[in-house]
């Protein structure tokens, strides 16, 4: 009995692998997705998995990069692609090359993901909307120039409000590359002088039209933007990622017309209310003030408004006479207590003691002599008379001699 062929593992894994690419150039395999790794040069490696076994599975690149939802372990897709034989390592697995979820579309699923992302993010959070201008002096609307939404918003603009500018920003609102045109537009409008609204939008159409505005990269660009920002996607049904972060939703490009401006009549009437009101107070109160200065005229104080001055006149003239009558008396008593000193000292004044017949001698050196005690024989002195004064020299002193006896005058 012969023996089995001899193969090498080379020859065994090459005819297994022609067999089985053979037989499975393509197939679509359901199951649940587990063991996710995404590689740092972007392939996607992955195991599909049911309840009794495995397949592994990657997805290169290229696909990977155009894949509208987040591949993440647990959830239940369709895989579509060949299987191949991966020689090297004798193992296979299955080249991805669609991914479709079950039970949900994937733009559907990708727009689940992306609104969880950043709600979780809080950028659908109230406090970072900002408040839309009253009154703005430019518009920027960035979206299709060629769109019947773009004239849709310019002819309820113009029609409501003449007094804002209007520029275009033109992009394309769907295909491959809108939603980077559109964020570049969004991140470039604050560069232009004076602009202090935004509307980014598009008219209606399917999901797949509407989708650039559902891409993470135009929600970040509203979210940063610095300029308010309302967004007009589709009709009142479509709901968009865009929507969900702008300061303000429109459910149509028409009504975002509306948000973005007043409409010119309402105001011109709100105007003239105010001036006819506000007529109306300064008649009012000008009526008031002129009762009140007719009631302020019949004052007395008004009506004499010299009487005062003369009363006040009067009495400073009184007061006046009083302090003449006052400074008179005190000048008289000052005159008399005056003279009554003058007398005093008059009276002690050593020229008075001259007039009685008495002399006042002094020395050289100007010394009133009291007493004999102060003179030496041979000193010089002056005697001041009532009339006229003697130099003399003592001759001799008599300190002790007590007999002064007073003239007899007669």
């Amino acid at each position: 009995m012969a023996g089995p062929t001899v193969y090498s593992v080379s020859e065994v894994t090459r005819q297994l692998k022609e067999l089985v690419e053979a037989n499975f150039p393509l197939v679509a395999v359901v199951g649940e997705i587990s063991n996710c790794t995404k590689a740092g040069s972007g392939h996607v490696y992955l195991t599909l998995k049911d309840e009794n076994a495995q397949l592994r599975a990657v997805i290169w690149r290229g696909v990977a990069s155009r894949l509208k939802f987040d591949i993440e372990d647990g959830l239940e897709v369709v895989a579509v692609g060949p299987i191949e034989v991966y020689q090297a390592r004798g193992t296979y697995q299955m080249i991805v090359e669609q991914l479709i979820p079950q039970g949900t579309g994937a733009l559907e699923l990708a727009f689940r993901q992306l609104q969880e992302k950043l709600s979780n993010e809080g950028l659908f959070e109230p406090e970072h909307k900002q408040l839309l201008p009253r009154f703005p002096k430019r518009i920027a609307l960035v979206t299709s120039p060629t769109s019947a939404a773009v004239r849709d918003m310019l002819q309820v603009i113009t029609r409501r409000w003449q007094a804002a500018d209007i520029i275009i920003l033109p992009v394309a609102v769907q295909g491959a590359g809108a939603a980077e045109e559109i964020a570049a537009a969004i991140n470039y409008v604050p560069n232009i002088p004076n602009v202090d609204v935004i509307i980014t939008g598009r008219g209606g159409g399917s999901l797949e039209d509407l989708w650039a505005f559902n891409e993470e990269v135009v929600a970040r660009a509203i979210f940063d933007c610095p300029i308010p920002v309302i967004s007009a996607v589709g009709h009142e049904i479509d709901l968009s990622i865009s929507d969900l972060v702008a300061d303000r939703r429109a459910l149509t490009p028409s009504e975002a017309g509306e948000l973005v401006v007043p409409l010119q009549e309402e105001i011109i009437n709100q105007l003239n209310y105010w001036q006819e009101l506000l007529s109306k107070s300064l008649k009012q109160k000008a009526a008031q003030s002129r009762l009140l200065l007719d009631s302020l005229a019949d004052r007395r104080v008004f009506a004499r408004p010299l009487e005062r001055i003369h009363d006040l006149t009067a009495h400073l003239d009184e007061l006046g006479d009083r302090i003449k009558r006052t400074m008179h008396n005190k000048l008289e008593r000052s005159n008399g207590q005056l003279s009554s000193v003058a007398a005093s000292l008059d009276a002690l004044s050593p020229l008075k003691v001259l007039e009685r017949g008495y002399s006042i001698s002094q020395l050289e050196s100007g010394e009133v002599v009291r007493s004999a005690k102060q003179l030496q024989p041979g000193y010089e002195m002056t005697t001041l008379f009532r009339e006229g004064k003697i130099t003399s020299r003592v001759e001799a002193v008599d300190a002790d001699y007590d007999g002064f006896q007073v003239p007899d005058k007669t």
